[in-house]
């Protein structure tokens, strides 16, 4: 597939921008290295495993990457026989190892149903000894550790007390040296690798030894004392045997990693494409992209043909800050050729990018920034020929490098092709390049791949008829505020309006009343035709709008009523069970002063029989009231009569009254407001004014 079409749509740039979302420097290549496919399978394989990536990202938040070294010179250095890794690329190998055992401890929690993450998971090397072993020899700067080994760890003590033993017997020597000779604020340096102290060069034959190094102005030397040299010798020799034991060491964990080699490389390429998707994955979320539905061809038959594009908006736009207006393409499989007119600064040559960057990002794997709904045809080729291409080094005009653009359309454009092009004949005569246009409009829909063309020119303008594959188009522009508002608009084409912008631009009136009379009649009928109907559907869409927000308003109005009458029903049950639970704690505390009273009864034994009767009778009330507490009757099964109606009875003391729940007859003791004290069998009640009948 060619670059050029890609190197005119900014195809970079925004691989670029999706790059940043990797954690790698070989995810952020991988990335980089995106190129469109013409498999329809291949691309629904890319697409398919950065849904996967999403859904296994979205319970998780910011998940990340476990940091993964670049360790492929390290792996590929493995497969020379008799190679052995320093201690940095060793700890690279470490570091690889840990990622692998961490995104398969990751992929093991989350990928379950999602086949293509199981799949990678497979790749991943998990070799816990190996990671231990290198973990424990060598730490993440590369320096190999003391509990590499005992051997080493042995010497290395051995080596720090040797080490020490030196530099006291020179610190001890120094403090003995005759001021005469002694430098000033002297002490054991190493020179050449070995321990060494400086005196004055006149002193030198008085402490003897061996000269390893001198000042730049030579009057102090640094010398290594004879009692010295042979403790030092001791620390060269461990230091000998600390070397050869590292490589030792280094060696054998070579030797173990170069057995796993493949799996490494294995390993590391799974980690880089998780990193790549992962971006992609990040970069389609950020833009608030989705997966498209991929089709084989424009031709496909019914419901599959054609392209359909759901709020679609330019990529960089759409991650910059600044609302992108989105638009909707939707062509069917006899379509051809979208000719979008509009005025400059209008957004035309950014659609045209963007239906572009929508299909060639899609086909490369990256999620565009497109709504449900979409459905896009493979394509095997992009043509571009957008902006001024003018060549110096070709000599070649602007004009002409066009038309060689336009060339390499006519000569290799197919069935499958995507061709956008950006004002064709411009440059030259109106009449010869409206002729060019046309008849390259008309070549395109018979080659039968998908083109959308931009232009001025009213000629084109009546291209498009019922069934001849040609599509009119606009962004429409605001007459009123002289402004584009980048709303796309398809079945009817768009006014340049440029004599309304000379005009907001101050240009004299004479000069642009006589280019209004220079316009050809029919033309300008049209565009007036064309500003009234953008006028008339501007009102249209502006009362639309409102008359979704009042229904969106009465939506929020009617659920927040629900919502307090929800409330209110929960207080009003709340407040009866607690005037329930007091009434009937009223009652049984009634209860007990009863029983107590029969209890006294009982033991007088006067009149025994009707204080018997009396007493059952009081006992009895009392549970009938609490039973009906206890089991409101339903609603509807007839409410008491309203106190202050006309049925009810005069409440003052000594007026006889009837229960209305539990049909116990009574006494008024005295009436305070709506609460009622009553005397019922013996008991004396407080009951709402509303209980009595």
């Amino acid at each position: 597939m060619p670059d050029r079409a890609l190197q005119v749509l900014e195809f970079g740039r925004v691989l670029e921008f999706v790059a940043g979302f990797a954690s790698t420097a070989a995810g952020r290549e991988m990335v980089r290295g995106l190129r469109p496919s013409s498999s329809t399978k291949a691309v629904r394989a890319r697409l398919n495993a950065v849904a996967e990536t999403v859904r296994f990202l979205e319970p998780r938040g910011d998940w990340g990457l476990p940091a993964v070294p670049d360790a492929r010179s390290d792996v590929a250095r493995l497969e020379v026989e008799g190679s052995v890794l320093p201690a940095a690329g060793l700890a690279r190998l470490g570091g690889l190892l840990a990622a692998g055992h961490a995104l398969d401890r990751a992929l093991n929690e989350g990928a379950d149903g999602l086949p293509v993450l199981e799949d990678l998971r497979t790749r991943l090397l998990v070799h816990p000894r190996l990671q231990a072993s290198i973990e424990r020899s060598v730490d993440p700067d590369g320096t190999v550790l003391d509990g590499a080994s005992r051997e080493l760890g042995r010497i290395r003590a051995r080596l720090r007390g040797a080490h020490n033993r030196v530099v006291q017997h020179l610190e001890g020597l120094l403090t003995g040296i005759d001021e005469r000779y002694r430098v000033p604020e002297a002490s054991v340096s190493i020179r050449e690798g070995r321990y060494v102290i400086p005196v004055r060069r006149e002193g030198r034959r008085v402490v003897g030894g061996y000269v390893h190094d001198e000042s730049s102005s030579g009057a102090t030397v640094f010398v290594e004392p004879p009692s010295a040299i042979e403790e030092m010798n001791r620390v060269r020799e461990l230091e000998r045997a600390e070397v050869r034991e590292v490589r030792r060491i280094l060696r054998e964990l070579t030797e173990r990693s170069r057995s796993l080699a493949r799996e490494l490389a294995g390993s590391h390429a799974a980690l880089t494409l998780m990193d790549a998707r992962v971006a992609l994955a990040r970069a389609g979320a950020r833009w608030e992209g989705t997966v498209p539905e991929v089709t084989e061809s424009l031709a496909e038959t019914g419901a599959g043909g054609g392209i359909c594009i759901r709020r679609g908006r330019h990529p960089l736009l759409a991650t910059g800050g600044t609302e992108a207006v989105p638009f909707d393409l939707e062509l069917d499989a006899r379509q051809r050729v979208v000719v979008v007119t509009g005025p400059n600064t209008g957004g035309k040559t950014v659609f045209l990018k963007s239906v572009g960057l929508i299909a060639s990002l899609a086909q490369s794997g990256v999620v565009p920034p497109v709504g449900p709904g979409t459905r896009i045809p493979a394509f095997d080729s992009f043509y571009a020929d957008v902006g001024d291409e003018q060549s110096i080094a070709d000599s070649l005009s602007t004009f002409s490098a066009h038309l060689r653009n336009l060339q390499d359309v006519l000569l290799n454009a197919g069935p499958r092709s995507l061709v956008l092009i950006d004002e064709p004949g411009a440059g030259t005569d109106p009449r010869e390049g409206e002729a060019l246009a046309r008849a390259l409009i008309e070549t395109l829909v018979e080659r039968g791949g998908l083109a959308v063309v931009t232009s001025h020119m009213g000629g084109l303008k009546r291209l498009a008829a019922p069934g001849n594959g040609i599509v009119n188009a606009s962004l429409e522009f605001d007459g009123d505020r002289l402004a584009p508002t980048y709303r796309f608009a398809t079945g009817r084409p768009g006014r340049s309006y440029g004599l309304a912008i000379a005009r907001g631009l101050g240009f004299p009136n004479e000069v642009l009343n006589l280019a209004d009379g220079y316009r050809d009649r029919a033309e300008a009928r049209l565009d007036d035709l064309l500003e009234t109907l953008q006028r008339k559907e501007r009102r249209v869409s502006r009362l639309l709008d409102a008359l979704e927000n009042e229904r969106r308003r009465a939506r929020d109005l009617e659920a927040e009523l629900a919502t307090r009458e929800a409330v209110l029903r929960r207080s009003e049950r709340e407040a009866a069970a607690r005037a329930r639970r007091e009434a009937r704690r009223m009652l049984l505390e009634a209860r007990r002063e009863v029983e107590a009273a029969i209890t006294g009864l009982q033991d007088r034994e006067r009149d025994g029989v009707s204080e018997r009767e009396a007493a059952r009778r009081a006992r009895r009330t009392v549970e009938e009231a609490a039973r009906a507490l206890e089991d409101p009757a339903p609603d509807g099964a007839g409410p008491p009569r309203d106190a202050g109606g006309p049925d009810a009875p005069e409440l003052e003391a000594g007026a006889a009254v009837r229960m209305s729940d539990t049909g116990a007859e009574g006494t008024v003791l005295e009436v305070e407001g709506d609460r009622v004290a009553v005397l019922v069998g013996g008991v004396r009640m407080r009951v709402p004014r509303s209980r009595l009948g």
